[in-house]
């Protein structure tokens, strides 16, 4: 096994220990999924996390000073019972604040029998989806941001397919999680081949993808 990913850890699950393991083991890669779910604080209490938004900070903030290229991934869930303007625009804030390198969006889904189905201040489906499309926008906005800083770096692609008319091979660095994060579209006239890790050099970006240059070194 060459990369090893975290996924879905509980920021309250992000000790010392897991920092100092990340940054001294080279199999596990510089990546971490860390569902927050929201960061008001008053929607983090009702929802029952652990966390609050000061502790989400830190914790982001250690990882970010420990393991400086580390590619962070979160999921969020908009519409949760009893949220308010006050309390998404406070989301925004935090998420364009905090800059995560992958991030993905949820309205909430009642489910009978649950205690959040019973809470009162049941929030529309409307407004959920608006707040949805929101937060999506400002992360799309981040993400090609994040994209451009890539340009004209050397990156290590493992390759997963390819798309023969284009003289493109189909690969993820450490940062892209198979089935949620994007991909590195690597130019090649040489066959590379599924499950090569590969050197390349990024050329250019899409919102969530990165396009590149086979540099013809085999990792």
């Amino acid at each position: 096994i060459r990369w090893i990913r975290i996924l879905y850890c509980y920021p309250e699950e992000i000790y010392p220990e897991l920092i100092q393991t990340m940054k001294e083991e080279p199999k596990i890669c510089h990546y971490l999924d860390l569902p927050i779910q929201h960061a008001s604080d008053r929607i983090l209490k009702r929802m029952g996390r652990k966390t609050s938004r000061g502790d989400l900070e830190r914790i982001i903030g250690d990882l970010r000073k420990e393991i400086p290229d580390i590619a962070l991934r979160t999921t969020l869930i908009t519409g949760f019972p009893g949220e308010t303007s006050a309390d998404h625009i406070e989301l925004m804030d935090f998420v364009s604040r905090m800059r995560f390198d992958r991030l993905g969006v949820f309205t909430y889904s009642r489910e009978e029998g649950t205690p959040a189905a019973a809470m009162d201040g049941q929030v529309d489906g409307e407004t959920m989806q608006n707040r949805r499309d929101e937060l999506l926008t400002l992360q799309q906005d981040i993400s090609k941001e994040r994209g451009k800083s890539f340009q004209g770096k050397i990156l290590e692609v493992q390759i997963e397919g390819e798309i023969p008319e284009e003289h493109t091979f189909v690969g993820r660095t450490y940062a892209d999680a198979p089935n949620v994060d994007g991909y590195f579209f690597v130019h090649s006239e040489e066959t590379l081949h599924t499950g090569d890790f590969v050197s390349a050099r990024a050329t250019g970006s899409m919102e969530y993808d990165l396009i590149g240059e086979y540099t013809g070194e085999v990792l």
